[in-house]
């Protein structure tokens, strides 16, 4: 199964691409950027088209996204919304098949604890994944961390379906 793990923002949107199916996981993993300097229908065309290239290169089975955490700055919450209404949409375009973890969901599969500090686990996405150093950027991590998450919880699939 081959799984995107979606970290959502709107300057950056980190991606993790992961085949359960092998025993070296790993397919790839990056950022998507927006310059901010182009306007939000601009910056949110750009994620829309480089989903669309990363659904066409790997052909994901399923994907993994991050549920948005309450921001404290309001401005941000609704630009990171609207940046994650934009990766739903792609994600149900070209795949169809989504699932969503809460950063307790991902601590607690990748740690064992859903209190776990950020460093915790990007070291677990280091160690399940057999690399060499943490990826970077931390956009990348988390969603290799929510794509690992998401290969740990598959008997409970149902449970985070959107």
């Amino acid at each position: 199964m081959i799984v995107l793990g979606i970290d959502p923002g709107y300057a950056i949107i980190g991606y993790g691409v992961l085949d359960t199916n092998k025993q070296n996981m790993l397919l790839d993993y990056g950022a998507i950027t927006t310059p901010k300097e182009d306007s939000m229908p601009i910056r949110l065309e750009n994620i829309d088209k480089s989903l669309k290239y990363l659904f066409d290169k790997f052909k994901p089975d399923v994907v993994a996204i991050e549920e948005l955490f309450y921001f404290k700055n309001q401005k941000t919450v609704i630009q990171v919304a609207q940046a994650r209404g934009v990766i739903l949409l792609a994600c149900q375009k070209y795949c169809g098949n989504i699932y969503e973890y809460t950063p307790l969901q991902i601590k607690q599969a990748l740690t064992g604890q859903g209190r776990a500090e950020k460093a915790q686990v990007q070291f677990m996405v280091k160690a399940i994944l057999g690399l060499n150093s943490i990826p970077k950027p931390d956009d990348a991590a988390d969603a290799l961390a929510v794509a690992i998450c998401h290969s740990q919880s598959s008997p409970m699939l149902n449970r985070n379906r959107v």
